[in-house]
């Protein structure tokens, strides 16, 4: 193990606050992980599902009052206002340490206190970072072992610098009035107290990941993007790679690990997974805007998941899994939830621990139920998901869940328009946050998890277009949900989703047209691929196409009162694409 003043000085102050009985350093062994697993069954934590079904695989159920990202208990903790903006919760950051400090104090006596050393990207990439957290949470420990690459080999990595975030983070009581999730951008530093849910607990993913990596990427010139990045190999063996955001619960992990329809496969298509949730940028040597996966698991949403919807996702399960929040199948020591795509179980417990049938009413998965599973269990997870360069970017789409007036799928005019659509993009709400209006505007799908004011988020982007210049991925937006006028998906989505996504790549290698419209680039009539595909007539595909202007008018008033939210900070280069798009709209 290396000594590291730092990481000494910064552990000695945890514990002499917190008081654990003991202090356990993850290492990163597979005796130890084995060892903890035993110790989290043997307390009643996890419990181990049927071995011929799921290999080592278990179920958890959370705190029934800590189930998803609490958006209203999450604060950004700087200086002053300024630096966080009106779209993010702002602490002072002193006043947030004394705080903090005061509802950690003692928390840990009788328990252990984990130190888990981890590393988000690939151990060979410039591009990766590290961080240290401290939790008393052993299924924290599990999913962390699941999520990133830990152990001895970081502190390697760390040496005897101060390059590394702080991750603090204690279950407590649980107590949902005293629940913050809290970033020090300015200070590496992560606070997480009173939440064991994942996206608050395991502060590798969306709090480091994304919030802490977000202001390190615009002061270091890189782009942290809550993006899958999937790879299109074509029958010749190119494989062009892209990369999307999508709010949460929005199709993201189907779309990351989707399977072509049998026409591609027969052709030869492949698609090859390699993020699923977060995506980290940064410009190459060759001038082009390079990926790579900062994560070593995926944390998925399980509800509607099947054989049917996304056969890799199921497949992702099958070994070295924790699900957490899900259905128990008590007679098979199996696990089940809505959408799973076969009957649910006679003798059932739900999420909450109780005894549940079918014909209760209630949902027997919570609808934010996850799967953690390793990223090698993908059966397309890409060859180059451990590159230290990572893979090329050739273009860049945002998607949210629309019912009306977004088309299925649309082209910027250029990287400027592109960050527009991007910064003005909006969702109907999910299960993934406890909090969400019916349509929020999400920009990049970025909302809850920006570590600084958007609009300078917004200026980022397009500075890293110009860096770019004619090397700039193309961006599109696309939409899955729209519904006709009995509320009918008119899309049939999950692996169809490949005939859009095939537009998108051609454009990129400029062999389909497009017309235009007020809002973008379109397909031209044929454009969209449609052989064989069943349930969608020519005139629901123009409809899925057609630009509604009376619609976009109200998408006009929404923009601007968003634009307006977010202040004087919004770049004047996207104030003028306002402009611009409203002449287009109006006529």
């Amino acid at each position: 193990m290396v000594t590291n003043k730092f990481i000494d000085g910064w552990l000695h102050e945890a514990k002499e606050l917190l008081q654990p009985d003991k202090v356990v350093f993850i290492d990163g062994s597979d005796k130890q992980r084995a060892e903890l697993t035993k110790f989290a069954e043997d307390e009643g934590i996890i419990h181990k599902l049927n071995e011929n079904m799921y290999e080592n695989s278990y179920l958890y159920r959370s705190n029934p009052t800590d189930v998803a990202r609490v958006e209203q208990r999450t604060f950004i903790c700087t200086r002053t206002k300024r630096e966080v903006g009106n779209t993010n919760n702002w602490l002072e950051k002193d006043k947030a340490y004394i705080m903090l400090k005061d509802i950690y104090r003692g928390c840990m006596k009788g328990r252990t206190m984990y130190v888990i050393p981890f590393i988000m990207g690939p151990y060979a990439s410039d591009s990766s970072k590290c961080g240290i957290q401290i939790t008393d949470s052993v299924y924290v420990v599990l999913s962390m072992c699941i999520m990133t690459r830990v152990g001895d080999k970081v502190l390697e990595r760390i040496g005897g610098t101060n390059d590394f975030v702080r991750c603090w983070h204690a279950v407590d009581g649980c107590d949902p009035e005293k629940r913050y999730i809290c970033h020090f951008p300015e200070d590496n530093t992560i606070m997480s107290v009173n939440s064991e849910y994942g996206g608050n607990a395991l502060l590798g993913k969306k709090s480091f990941a994304l919030r802490i990596a977000s202001y390190l990427g615009k002061n270091e010139g890189w782009m942290a993007e809550h993006m899958l990045t999937l790879g299109v190999q074509k029958p010749d063996g190119e494989i062009i790679y892209v990369s999307a955001a999508f709010p949460s619960a929005c199709g993201k992990t189907n779309f990351a690990m989707i399977e072509p329809p049998k026409q591609y496969l027969d052709k030869g298509y492949k698609v090859w997974c390699v993020s699923d949730d977060i995506s980290w940028f940064k410009t190459g040597e060759d001038g082009r805007l390079w990926a790579i996966n900062p994560e070593n698991g995926f944390f998925g949403v399980v509800p509607g998941t099947s054989d049917k919807t996304n056969k890799n996702a199921m497949a992702s399960m099958k070994r070295n899994t924790i699900f957490t929040n899900v259905v128990h199948d008590v007679d098979n020591n199996d696990v089940w939830w809505e959408g799973k795509g076969v009957e649910p179980p006679e003798n059932a417990i739900d999420w909450q621990g109780n005894k549940w049938t079918k014909g209760m009413g209630t949902k027997g998965a919570h609808p934010n139920s996850r799967f953690a599973a390793p990223i090698e269990n993908c059966p397309n997870i890409s060859s180059e998901v451990n590159s230290a360069n990572g893979v090329p970017i050739s273009a860049m789409i945002f998607g949210g869940r629309r019912s009306e007036a977004v088309p299925l799928v649309y082209e910027a005019f250029d990287w400027p328009h592109g960050v527009f659509i991007g910064s003005v993009m909006a969702s109907e709400a999910t299960a993934a946050a406890s909090d969400q209006a019916k349509i929020r505007t999400d920009p990049m799908a970025m909302l809850p998890f920006c570590g600084y004011d958007m609009g300078d988020y917004f200026g980022h982007w397009l500075n890293m277009g110009e860096r770019l210049g004619d090397k700039a991925p193309k961006i599109f937006n696309v939409n899955w949900f729209r519904k006709d006028s009995e509320g009918r998906f008119i899309w049939p989505g999950y692996s169809e989703n490949m005939r859009v996504l095939m537009w998108i790549i051609d454009r990129c290698c400029k062999v389909a047209q497009a017309k235009e419209t007020p809002v973008g680039y379109v397909p031209i009539q044929g454009g969209i691929d449609t052989d064989g595909l069943e349930g969608i007539s020519e005139e629901d595909l123009n409809y899925l196409l057609t630009v509604d202007r009376e619609a976009w008018k109200g998408e006009v008033t929404r923009i601007e009162e968003y634009y307006k939210f977010i202040g004087e900070t919004v770049p004047e280069k996207l104030t003028m694409q306002l402009e611009q798009m409203k002449k287009r709209i109006l006529g």
